[in-house]
């Protein structure tokens, strides 16, 4: 079994790490902690990150030494059968105004842009968290020959709804923002919405497929 690194993050806040590289079984073993560890009175918030979970707790209440033990020891746990999240299709609009630096992933590639939009529309992809943004997921399962980095120069503005990549990965900007990810579409849905509930339309473990379509 894979170590799990425990780190301070301050007086009230443990993160517990693993090492790379990031995969959708690591993902999966720090959900199921994730889990377990929700259920102790004396943790009181739980962030998943990329390989990482952070967790938060009271020291005035709580001593972290007790927390960094009952880490380890739900972590030392079997593994469990854990079925992926629901299915959720994402309409794009690819290349244009709406995905400016489709080419540019193309070139990066060897590729066409439409053998990009083929390639990017082909996988189903697992949201291994949600950060940088309220709604902004990271996906998992890029296809290789897609991976480019991130541009140069960030932009000063990307429209919400903007579909990029970022290295090893694709995510969809959930509102306007600098941004420095390549950007190959756009979708109209809302991926956060603050009077909804939940808030996100997206949560770790839902699977993703992008369905192009026309302008």
């Amino acid at each position: 079994m894979t170590s799990l690194a425990l780190h301070p993050l301050g007086e009230a806040a443990l993160c517990a790490s693993l090492p790379a590289p990031v995969t959708l079984a690591q993902q999966q073993r720090l959900w199921q902690l994730a889990e377990a560890l929700a259920r102790l009175p004396s943790v009181t918030g739980l962030t998943p990150g990329m390989n990482n979970l952070t967790l938060t707790f009271d020291p005035l209440h709580t001593d972290p030494a007790e927390v960094a033990a009952a880490v380890q020891s739900q972590w030392a746990a079997p593994a469990q059968e854990r079925a992926l999240g629901r299915l959720v299709e994402i309409p794009v609009r690819y290349g244009g105004e709406a995905g400016p630096d489709l080419a540019e992933v193309a070139a990066h590639g060897g590729l066409s842009p439409d053998e990009v939009v083929r390639r990017h529309t082909a996988s189903e992809y697992v949201v291994y968290f949600i950060g940088f943004q309220p709604g902004f997921a990271y996906l998992g399962g890029l296809d290789q020959a897609l991976h480019t980095p991130r541009r140069a120069e960030p932009r000063v503005a990307v429209p919400a709804g903007s579909v990029g990549i970022g290295g090893a990965q694709t995510g969809i900007y959930p509102l306007a923002t600098p941004g420095g990810w390549q950007l190959i579409g756009r979708t109209d849905l809302a991926l956060f919405n603050p009077q909804a509930e939940p808030p996100t339309l997206l949560a770790p473990g839902d699977r993703v497929r992008f369905v192009a379509v026309d302008a």
